[in-house]
């Protein structure tokens, strides 16, 4: 079976009733603000989009939010950065969180920037102990400060430090075990990196404990014929969604998220239930 971005399909290829939810997106504004029938449960707003923003899309997002639950996804929390979290980040992110009360509020295992610059890219880590030391004391500094656990996410990768002393999904779990975050689990990005580096995404997938998995990922990358990209452009691939059954075997109560960021379909397209 092909991979399909449909509502029904996705819901099948899920498991039964999935919490399955889409990202916001502002072309998807005019149809969901009228407030149709759908089927999915629940929208994860880029934070970034909503931090400085007193008009329209924050007006939209919080008329999302009184009829369904909200998960805030960051790209410029910059958690792996050896300075630390940037403080005016965090307060305007407490703010947005207290206004929007969402259910999670998640960012990447990755460093963005330094000396206040922010690449606008997910910049992957080494996977050192001193890594994970410099992560868990910046989780500390956000929990702290956003008074609330948070979850990182696995970012797909294209280049490897010869420091790293260890694999990934063993960095990760080091992270979170150690700084007292969840996981959001992005089976694609978990597939992506596999493929690039050559190594078994089943036995990344399946060495994460259960316990520790917030919220998964699902979606769909470009091959170059040289590596895999991550381009959230199209429906995910056949063997991610068998990776993904994979993983929901063990997490079936997980939240679950379509990302589309490039070539955003027509809602009728993500939600045939609530495209009329």
């Amino acid at each position: 079976m092909s991979a399909a971005p449909g509502g029904r399909k996705r819901a099948e290829r899920a498991g039964s009733d999935p919490f399955v939810g889409v990202g916001l997106r502002s072309v998807h504004f005019p149809h969901l603000l009228s407030r149709p029938r759908l089927s999915v449960r629940w929208f994860e707003a880029l934070t970034e989009n909503y931090l400085d923003s007193e008009g329209r899309p924050l007006e939209a997002l919080l008329k999302m939010r009184e009829d369904y639950p909200i998960a805030l996804h960051g790209v410029s929390l910059s958690i792996g950065g050896v300075e630390g979290p940037r403080r005016g980040y965090l307060q305007k992110l407490k703010s947005l969180a207290a206004c929007v009360q969402p259910f999670l509020i998640t960012d990447h295992l990755c460093f963005t920037g330094a000396h206040a610059s922010n690449t606008h890219d997910l910049l992957p880590l080494p996977y050192t102990e001193e890594a994970i030391a410099t992560v868990a004391r910046n989780v500390a500094i956000a929990q702290d400060v956003l008074g609330r656990q948070i979850a990182l996410e696995n970012v797909s990768s294209y280049l490897s430090y010869r420091e790293s002393v260890m694999t990934e999904w063993e960095f990760l779990i080091a992270v979170a075990r150690r700084a007292g975050c969840k996981i959001l689990l992005d089976v694609n990005n978990a597939y992506v990196s596999a493929i690039n580096h050559r190594f078994s995404p089943e036995s990344y997938v399946d060495a994460v404990p259960a316990e520790l998995v917030a919220q998964l990922h699902l979606g769909g990358y470009s091959d170059t014929g040289k590596f895999l990209f991550d381009t959230h452009s199209r429906a995910p691939t056949d063997p991610v969604w068998e990776l993904y059954r994979r993983v929901i075997r063990r997490v079936p109560e997980a939240p679950v998220l379509i990302e589309w960021d490039e070539d955003v379909p027509e809602w009728s397209g993500l939600d045939p239930e609530g495209g009329a």
